[in-house]
């Protein structure tokens, strides 16, 4: 079931900041920087994982200067949830991945389950290498054994909003990172 806005707003006005915008800038800078080292000459593909992905994609692609292709794919366990289920194909990549370099940006690492579907999906259709980045690592041992090649910032294990991630639909839109009070 959904908020209100006027609930969001409530929820949001007792958050914690866990991670500033300016400490997020720099993270997507030195994303950017461990990204280009490995795939500048390669000419990749990257992957947004949609929709907690679009904002860490949209502040990373203009920081990577060198020629890529860009698409998506949409995979959740979330929705309007709080916790993850079962994982949910919603839209694979409309470009061929066989052979290619592949760049899977998304916005958590959290248990991982998602984010490892994605990666062995893509492997069992053919691309050369898969790297992925996420802003966030979420600091738990709940953890797949996969782990993302590039993270921005660690986080404590909290219910997180903001750079992507949603609470109740809302504030993905958040340049910091915030957590609900209490959870």
């Amino acid at each position: 079931m959904s908020i209100s806005a006027a609930e969001a707003m409530s929820v949001h006005a007792q958050a914690d900041c866990l991670v500033s915008p300016e400490e997020i800038q720099t993270a997507y800078d030195n994303m950017a920087e461990a990204i280009t080292n490995e795939l500048a000459d390669k000419t990749p593909l990257v992957l947004c994982v949609m929709r907690g992905g679009l904002i860490p994609a949209g502040q990373l692609l203009p920081r990577l200067d060198f020629p890529l292709e860009l698409d998506y794919i949409h995979a959740t366990r979330y929705g309007m949830s709080l916790q993850g289920g079962e994982l949910e194909w919603r839209v694979r990549p409309a470009t061929s991945v066989a052979g290619r370099q592949v760049l899977i940006i998304d916005d958590i690492f959290d248990e991982g389950h998602t984010l490892q579907a994605i990666y062995n999906a893509l492997i069992a259709e053919g691309a050369a290498r898969v790297m992925t980045a996420t802003l966030i690592n979420k600091q738990h041992n709940r953890k797949v054994t996969y782990r993302p090649d590039v993270v921005g910032v660690e986080v404590e294990d909290r219910f997180l909003y903001g750079c992507g991630m949603d609470y109740q639909g809302f504030f993905r839109n958040l340049s910091g990172i915030y957590a609900i009070k209490g959870h």
